[in-house]
């Protein structure tokens, strides 16, 4: 063993790729030598030094031993000393001070006078000091000097936005960097009393209309944004448009502790995309409630591959339930969902099911296969301009595959049904918000028929399903964002198309959605329909403008389409404190809407369906109307029949 042990040791150290350790080994050990000469030298004088300097020499030899030991214990020899940083000085002082305790123990405890020339302790305390002095400071001029032809190559000079924890880590994180990308050369502070003081060796700047003069000056062509500054910047929509506007690339990370300095730095800096620019308050969400409810249960979500059903997916995978089930039609995306659970969560139990939930006799086998406690019904045909052409889709689709799983949830004693809705079903002005309007109606009418007892159960068991629905705007870089169009048009050299100019849209981030509406699916008691606050609007032209700005492509341009058939200019509030009212989480209330008959709702929904069967559109969307008196059509060939109406 002991040689084995020694062969290895051997092998290490003796190898090609070992030799800068070699390197600075070798340089540690002479400092230590020579520093106890020096030292030597300072208190007996010069001449009394070179009398007695083999046996010195000899001496501080015997005593290096005990430094090499230092060396090894802290391995101050197999850092890369242009990255050095505070922990690698650490080290070396620590390794000093393990080899000058080793030598002083010797002199007082050992008598070794008569075996080697005596250096006084004083003497080694100096050697200790001169030492450590020595090599960190070559540590720091092999780190500077690679600094300086770093700097010169292709690093990018940058300011940090941000003086405090969060702004401080950042300039020591990308400081041992590897490899390096960034040079930093000023910071930027909102506070009066920091303008003008360096910090890290930089001076620190004034956050006003100069601070692009001041880059520029620096040759900075970027700033990284303190974690703690990213709500900050977000609110300042001039500081923003100047940097965009001036070509300075903006970074952000994910640190939110502070930095103290014994261990590296944890930052992920990357480009700041749009989403980090769009105005969100933070969203809370008691996820240890919903996962008490939702774990060891059997889960169903239907649009399983869609951008909000994938979401939704690994998000209640997260809390462990007993097996999932997931519907899609599309096979592809479906067959990438399975992929990701096989990977991301191989414990839980999933079937990918690829089907249509309009097929009835599908949909009941696969509820025969097991009891299943909830259902988050996402499966949704979204696209406005889709259905406006296709009308009859969009029933059939929409409103009977709503209807069926519905219906089967009751029928197989499903404890809640969760509806995924929009923000387009409020006042509809197109086919696809009319269509999930309907949807809302007839699950809200069918909870209500449940709690008064009239709904007709065909079983001797009592209808126990709850039904929820829960309405958001759009989701930035969902399928039917503008996010992913506009980012292929920016690729492609323009135009970024727009359909007006003053066209406004509340947005959300994907996984907030699919939090919020876990926990107020898992929350509510049936019959609400919840809606999210989104937060303030965003101007559409503004958004691509950004875009293209923070993409740094030169000579796209807007252009302005105009609205699409079946369009709002303006999306209704959703949170309006006339027509909603709050509930266990301040981003959560609960509309306030007309409810209706559930025996009533079947018979219009079941004379919609055969008229949708026929396929004339124009027959369908009347017939959608009746059921939904506040439907009117905008930019559309339906306009036709509210002036009929009228």
């Amino acid at each position: 063993m002991l040689m084995d042990s020694f062969y290895k040791l051997f092998r290490k150290y003796s190898s090609r790729n070992a030799l800068p350790y070699w390197c600075i080994l070798l340089f540690d050990s002479s400092v230590v030598v020579f520093s106890g000469v020096v030292c030597y030298a300072l208190d007996h004088g010069r001449f009394a030094t070179l009398q007695v300097m083999w046996p010195l020499l000899g001496t501080l030899l015997i005593y290096l031993l005990f430094f090499l030991l230092g060396f090894r214990v802290m391995h101050t020899y197999s850092g890369v000393l242009r990255y050095s940083s505070f922990s690698d000085l650490y080290r070396v002082a620590t390794a000093n001070f393990i080899g000058v305790s080793c030598a002083i123990v010797l002199r007082l405890f050992f008598h070794s006078d008569a075996l080697f020339l005596p250096i006084r302790i004083k003497e080694l305390l100096f050697m200790f000091i001169l030492a450590t002095i020595v090599m960190g400071m070559l540590r720091i001029a092999v780190k500077m000097l690679y600094d300086i032809v770093q700097e010169s190559n292709a690093v990018r000079r940058v300011f940090i936005y941000g003086v405090k924890s969060g702004g401080v880590a950042q300039a020591k994180a990308i400081r041992i960097e590897h490899p390096r990308r960034f040079v930093l050369r000023g910071f930027v502070s909102d506070a009066d009393d920091m303008v003008g003081h360096v910090l890290q060796g930089v001076k620190v700047y004034e956050n006003n209309e100069h601070l692009v003069e001041h880059m520029r000056k620096e040759n900075a062509t970027g700033l990284l944004v303190s974690p703690l500054k990213r709500d900050r910047l977000i609110s300042n929509h001039e500081m923003v448009n100047r940097l965009l506007e001036a070509g300075i690339t903006l970074y952000t990370s994910d640190l939110t502790q502070e930095w103290d300095g014994t261990d590296e730095p944890k930052v992920h800096l990357r480009e700041v995309q749009i989403e980090d620019l769009l105005p969100r308050d933070e969203i809370q969400v008691d996820l240890n409630a919903v996962g008490d409810l939702l774990s060891g249960r059997n889960i169903l979500i239907t649009g399983s591959a869609g951008s909000i059903g994938s979401e939704m997916v690994r998000q209640v995978a997260a809390f462990a339930p007993r097996r999932m089930i997931l519907i899609d039609e599309a096979e592809t995306p479906q067959h990438d969902v399975r992929l990701m659970m096989a990977r991301d969560f191989p414990q839980v139990e999933v079937q990918t099911i690829v089907a249509t939930i309009t097929d009835v006799r599908r949909m009941e086998n696969i509820f025969q296969q097991g009891e299943i406690d909830y259902v988050f019904h996402a499966a949704a045909y979204k696209h406005v301009p889709m259905m406006e052409d296709n009308p009859s889709e969009a029933v059939h689709n929409n409103i009977i595959g709503t209807r069926v799983m519905a219906d089967l949830s009751v029928k197989y004693g499903v404890k809640k049904f969760v509806m995924v809705s929009t923000d387009k079903a409020v006042n509809p002005t197109n086919v696809m918000g009319c269509s999930k309007r309907i949807c809302e109606i007839y699950v809200q009418s069918l909870d209500r028929a449940i709690k008064e007892g009239t709904y007709p159960s065909a079983g001797s068991q009592p209808a126990i399903t709850q039904f929820v629905t829960t309405r958001f705007g759009n989701v930035l870089g969902s399928n039917g964002s503008v996010i992913p169009l506009f980012k292929q048009q920016i690729k492609e050299g323009g135009p970024v198309t727009v359909t007006h100019p003053d066209i406004i849209r509340y947005f959300m981030l994907i996984p907030e959605a699919c939090k919020l509406v876990l926990e107020a699916g898992t929350m509510g008691k049936g019959g609400e329909i919840y809606v999210f606050d989104m937060g303030n609007p965003v101007k559409i032209a503004d958004l691509a403008r950004r875009m293209i700005l923070l993409s740094g492509a030169q000579g796209v341009e807007i252009q302005y389409t105009g609205l699409r058939d079946g369009e709002k200019l303006y999306e209704e509030l959703l949170n309006d404190k006339e027509i909603t009212k709050p509930t266990f989480n301040k981003k959560i209330k609960i509309a306030q809407v007309r409810e209706y008959d559930y025996a009533e709702v079947c018979v219009r929904v079941d004379e919609l369906v055969q008229v949708a069967m026929a396929f004339d559109n124009m027959e369908t969307v009347r017939q959608m109307k009746r059921i939904v008196p506040e439907y009117k059509s905008q930019n559309s060939i339906y306009e036709v029949l509210d002036k009929q109406n009228n």
